[in-house]
């Protein structure tokens, strides 16, 4: 008879050994799981930092096992609201746990090959905005994509939906399908568990602990460490008052390892996701798959546009690129000939460097092969501030960036490059200088 409490253990090179139950085991050997070990986390980043070829499987692994520990903490430190608030008692947290480990391994489930690289491309969610789109009626911006995440809510409820409701260890805590999606989507069907879902996508979510340490690690930089295990041991649940539930916050003694946090994920974006070569690499790596794909697109997430979709890895990719597919750019990717960059406005731009911008567009023509605006808000005060618990008496909770006037400083970064052809750059620089001394 098989023993289905073993535990087993999964060498990880940034948290060591990572325990799996055998129920885990058996959803992660499922084929829509197995699938992310052929999938990059980074896209072609290796091509700037050779080390960074590690993969969602990995990186997956890697967030269940820090959103055990950030659980295990606030389970803890926050075990009187929890009781006081929403009923917990040691059964329903007991369920609660392996739900957001399962929340937590399956989150990146739904990724597209080479992960956020590609995800331009995938359909809108209304099926009448390609048309708008095409038409000149809306802009791309403005219409609705389908995202990774409704993917992986899709795959959890159909493809992996038997492996997660029938095994032996769910005999008594009849855990859904439909509950592990509804977590990760933050719907109302989530019940009160929804309070966990911070835990997996949120300011302070394991997600993002996991991945800046990870990615650092890979590439060889520093910029992506903080002190995670001191911000895993300061989490707490806070009220957060107008009738809402609790949410995730830190204690006072723990803000300035959240700080680390929105630091170091602000540093690894400057410094290695907006890379100037990585971002070339996105750019040639999309207008190949647009040749690649059917339609230019990913299929949708549902039924038989499902099952095809998830025929499409970085295996599948890469194969078709070796075979001389995806048109100039695909040969671009694989003889590395990527463009060159030979302008880029400041990381937060005024209007004065966008109409320089504009003036460039202009004056460089046909030289001008791509422009790309790498933008992410890498701090986000008012409602999605980091909450912290004063541990004065009578101190309340305060945002972080009350307590900390480096992220309080913090703005969005929004970083627009013009890209050119190797051969074109020393004209296209020339032109470029020109068009400043005309300014001056």
């Amino acid at each position: 008879m098989a023993d289905h409490h073993r535990t087993y253990e999964i060498r990880c090179p940034v948290h060591g050994f990572i325990s799996i139950t055998d129920w885990e085991r058996d959803i992660l050997n499922m084929p829509a799981f197995q699938r992310l070990r052929r999938i990059r986390q980074l896209a072609w980043t290796d091509q700037v930092y050779p080390g960074a070829m590690h993969t969602r499987f990995e990186h997956s692994l890697g967030v269940l096992h820090v959103a055990s520990r950030l659980f295990d903490s606030i389970a803890t430190k926050s075990k009187d609201l929890l009781q006081s608030e929403l009923a917990y008692n040691s059964t329903g947290l007991e369920r609660e746990r392996t739900l957001v480990r399962l929340a937590a391994l399956l989150h990146d489930v739904g990724h597209s090959p080479f992960s956020h690289a590609a995800e331009d491309l995938f359909p809108y969610c209304d099926p009448r905005d390609e048309q708008r789109v095409i038409a000149g009626e809306t802009s791309d911006d403005q219409a609705d994509r389908f995202k990774h995440e409704s993917y992986s809510a899709e795959i959890i409820r159909t493809q992996l939906r038997d492996a997660i409701e029938s095994h032996p260890l769910n005999n008594n805590l009849k855990l859904t399908a439909d509950d592990v999606a509804n977590l990760l989507e933050g719907n109302p069907g989530a019940g009160r568990a929804v309070i966990w879902r911070e835990v997996v996508s949120g300011q302070l979510d394991a997600d993002r602990m996991d991945y800046l340490i990870r990615d650092s690690h890979h590439a060889g930089v520093d910029y992506g460490k903080f002190d995670w295990r001191r911000l895993v041991n300061s989490v707490v649940l806070v009220p957060s008052g107008k009738d809402r539930g609790p949410r995730l916050g830190v204690e006072e003694g723990g803000f300035h390892a959240a700080e680390g946090l929105v630091l170091a994920r602000y540093f690894m974006f400057t410094q290695v996701y907006f890379h100037k070569t990585r971002v070339a690499y996105n750019i040639h790596l999309k207008r190949a798959l647009s040749e690649l794909l059917p339609k230019g697109v990913f299929p949708r997430p549902g039924g038989a546009d499902l099952e095809e979709y998830l025929k499409w890895d970085d295996w599948r990719v890469l194969g078709l690129l070796a075979d001389g597919k995806g048109g100039d750019h695909g040969r671009r990717l694989c003889r590395r000939d990527h463009f060159r960059e030979v302008y880029h406005t400041p990381e937060w731009y005024s209007a004065e460097d966008m109409l320089f911008l504009k003036q460039i567009r202009s004056e460089l023509g046909q030289l001008l092969q791509a422009e790309e605006t790498s933008e992410t808000s890498t701090y986000k005060p008012g409602q999605h501030d980091i909450p912290v618990k004063s541990e004065n008496p009578g101190g309340g909770v305060k945002p972080l960036s009350d307590y900390s006037s480096v992220v309080k400083g913090l703005r969005s970064v929004a970083l627009s490059r013009i890209y050119c052809r190797k051969e074109d750059v020393v004209e296209a620089r020339s032109k470029i200088e020109a068009l400043r001394e005309s300014r001056s």
